[in-house]
């Protein structure tokens, strides 16, 4: 049987060209980077707006969590085609990176882990903790008041998840006594329900690694699954792509009807014929899409 990848017209095969136009842009060097921590993996990389995005001086703040399951392979790098369009579209970005799971970790795959438990956890919390005085620093153009979080995929998660750090269990070490001071969270194509992705065994059952696998999947879910920190208070957004197949649309509807339970409107964006990465890709039109639900959100 020919490999389905190979195939014109199949979801493999599109999703195939997709990652591969994503990910053919050089990538774009930040106009500075500062430190939140000791470890190589606890940066932040600024960009400076490279246009008036709206009315006034100065320019909203755009929080990039990148994606890539969590896993070590897949650095900020590979997103910063999407900050720097995001700069071009007049806003000051700060794409985050993070501690991820370990290379060949996996005794199951022989593949890297997803995730590192409780570092990767750890590292968004003190990142979107220290941003404010970074951000001051860095990005003198900025208006810090006006910050709307985005993220693709796993980063997606993140993403809701940081919003949602108010709402976890009391002994959570994350834990914050109100709302994050944001505009909004546009969450792409985001593994959002931790319960739903395990069963798709989205990104090669990555929200179970991520956990610890086994009893610790249970038991840590309270903690991190976004589905179950609701409802925010914070003004969301989920953008999906109907022909995804690494996080599929399922994972985007089961997170917005368990908001729609917890008596809160999560905002969904659904794009024809649209896989996973085009969310990302500046070549896309799904990415201007992106940057117009930021933008209403933002200002």
């Amino acid at each position: 049987m020919p490999d389905a990848a190979a195939e014109p017209g199949t979801a493999a095969a599109r999703n195939a060209a997709e990652e591969k136009s994503a990910f053919a842009h050089p990538a774009v060097d930040p106009d500075s980077t500062a430190g939140y921590g000791d470890d190589p993996d606890q940066v932040i990389d600024f960009y400076a707006p490279r246009a008036a995005a709206g009315p006034g001086d100065a320019a909203p703040v755009v929080v990039v969590l990148h994606g890539g399951s969590w896993r070590a392979p897949y650095d900020r790098r590979h997103v910063s085609p999407f900050a720097g369009f995001l700069a071009e579209r007049g806003f000051a970005v700060a794409s985050v990176e993070y501690r991820r799971g370990a290379r060949g970790g996996d005794a199951g795959t022989g593949g890297p882990v997803a995730g590192r438990w409780p570092e990767t956890l750890d590292d968004v919390a003190a990142a979107l903790d220290a941003l404010p005085g970074l951000v001051r620093r860095h990005l003198p153009r900025a208006d810090a008041r006006r910050t709307v979080l985005t993220g693709h995929s796993a980063g997606g998660h993140l993403a809701l998840w940081a919003a949602a750090r108010h709402l976890l269990p009391a002994d959570a070490p994350w834990r914050t006594d109100r709302p994050a001071p944001l505009r909004g969270v546009v969450a792409l194509a985001p593994i959002a329900d931790f319960e739903v992705a395990d069963k798709l065994e989205v990104c090669g059952g990555a929200a179970r690694q991520f956990l610890g696998g086994g009893d610790l999947f249970t038991e840590r879910r309270p903690y991190a699954d976004p589905a179950l920190l609701l409802p925010t208070g914070i003004a969301t957004t989920l953008v999906q792509g109907r022909a995804d197949v690494d996080v599929p649309q399922a994972v985007a509807d089961a997170y917005a009807d368990a908001a729609a339970k917890a008596g809160e409107v999560v905002g969904v964006t659904l794009l024809e014929d649209v896989g996973h990465f085009p969310l990302i890709d500046p070549a896309a039109d799904a990415c201007a899409v992106v940057a117009e639900e930021i933008a209403q959100l933002a200002w």
